[in-house]
């Protein structure tokens, strides 16, 4: 690790070799507009203290000043931004690294743990505008590839009737995008592509940036990306999305920046799970109780449920679920079966959580089901040396799953447990199947 000589020195190499004129930018709502598919054009690289990276071409070291220019390329512009040395852990430039800043030895753990870390509000909008202004690794390789039968000017409200996932976006999204994630990319740059189209009708382009956070949220779990689009396009409550933006600040390492967009009047549904998460659990069932008598029981119990489960409130959370068996029939004998038969695992989990204790589980692999959103979903449970090694989800129907197949595997393997696992976001009913199936599997093993 270079001491302050060899940084200054390294300093002065990189002015001797880049003697460019300062240019400086301003961010304004044209770059936003302007995030089309072009390739980063330079392959130099900065690293920040929080984490973050940024691929572009750097265009000139003020030793002095300690401060440097990068720029990048996005839609066809060259945008370029300064930075100090302090915030900066590392730039490599034609393939050779130089250490600005030492992070320090917490920092580094985190950074390669990948733990959440906890950060003022200055940093976590720090991290928001550093990340957010830039596209992620994969976004040169992602192709623009959609049908040529895709209406791609996007009109909020759709012409004709019927579901044509060849013609509306909003429904190829839905449809064909949002269940494959091998698309899930492609599908991205697609939406980044349609806000170039939309740069003077201001109402489609906050229509853009709000999904474009919402993908970035629920597909990929980039929160500093999510935040910034949804920043960008303006959520407030009771918007869901306006959920998602508190939710991305908490997974930064700010719980005061969510629980301020939690402080309203008047919230969506969705705030049942992130308040639970948040330890408010007693509003979440407030919130829950004003949804039942809505006529929306089923959900709302639901999530009450899940809300006690994950503080270990587990008397509470089978009487919540029973509710859910008792509640009238849902809107159609399809939405009963799932939500009960998912109220009944969740039930029968909770009374096989002593079994499912992995300490308990001789080594071998166990398999079992539960009910999820579109029908029954297998896993596979491996455990060797009284260790979760792997939750492998062998089966599924699931089209609206996000990223829980992995995230809430993941989960259970870091945790080593069926217990305190926060369900997935917009696919809460998959991930308490998975969570419900891994305990069923488990207990077996006893």
């Amino acid at each position: 690790m270079p001491d302050p000589v060899s940084t200054r020195c390294t300093a002065s190499l990189l002015q001797s070799k880049f003697d460019v004129g300062r240019s400086m930018f301003n961010v304004c709502f044209c770059f936003i507009v302007c995030f089309a598919p072009v390739p980063l054009f330079a392959a130099d690289l900065v690293e920040f203290l929080n984490g973050a990276k940024a691929t572009g071409s750097m265009k000139q070291i003020r030793k002095e000043k300690k401060e440097f220019d990068f720029e990048i390329q996005l839609g066809g512009r060259r945008l370029v931004r300064t930075y100090t040395f302090d915030k900066i852990h590392a730039v490599t430039m034609k393939g050779k690294r130089y250490v600005l800043t030492p992070m320090s030895e917490g920092a580094a753990a985190n950074s390669e743990s990948g733990s959440t870390v906890l950060r003022t509000k200055a940093q976590v909008l720090e991290l928001i505008d550093t990340v957010g202004r830039t596209a992620p690794d994969w976004f040169d390789q992602a192709p623009l590839d959609y049908p040529k039968t895709l209406e791609i000017d996007w009109p909020l409200k759709p012409e004709g009737k019927g579901w044509d996932e060849s013609k509306n976006v909003g429904q190829y999204k839905w449809g064909v995008i949002n269940p494959n994630p091998g698309r899930w990319q492609s599908g991205v740059r697609l939406v980044h592509h349609i806000m170039t189209l939309h740069q003077a009708q201001p109402t489609l382009l906050q229509r853009d940036m709000n999904v474009l956070g919402e993908m970035y949220f629920e597909l990929f779990q980039d929160y500093p990306r999510a935040a910034f689009w949804l920043r960008q396009a303006k959520v407030k409550t009771p918007e869901p999305q306006s959920i998602h933006l508190a939710e991305c600040y908490w997974r930064m390492g700010n719980k005061q920046m969510a629980t301020e967009v939690l402080d309203a009047r008047s919230l969506p549904s969705n705030a049942i799970k992130l308040l639970g998460e948040l330890g408010q659990t007693d509003r979440a069932l407030r919130l829950a109780g004003a949804f039942a008598k809505m006529n929306r029981p089923h959900e709302a119990y639901l999530l009450a449920g899940d809300a006690c489960r994950l503080v270990n409130r587990h008397e509470e959370a089978i009487d919540y679920y029973q509710k859910v068996i008792d509640a009238p029939q849902a809107r159609n004998e399809d939405y009963s079966k799932r939500y009960r038969g998912r109220a009944k695992d969740s039930i029968e989990a909770i009374e096989l959580s002593e079994k499912a204790d992995v300490s308990k589980v001789a080594d071998g692999t166990y398999r079992a089901s539960s009910v999820a959103y579109n029908g029954a979903l297998d896993v596979e449970v491996r455990v060797v040396a009284h260790r979760i090694e792997q939750v492998k989800i062998t089966k599924h129907r699931e089209k609206q799953f996000y990223a829980a197949l992995t995230d809430t595997p993941n989960q259970i393997i870091k945790k080593q447990s069926v217990n305190e696992i926060d369900a997935t976001s917009r696919a809460t009913i998959t991930s308490q199947a998975i969570v419900n199936a891994t305990a069923k599997a488990l207990a077996t093993g006893n």
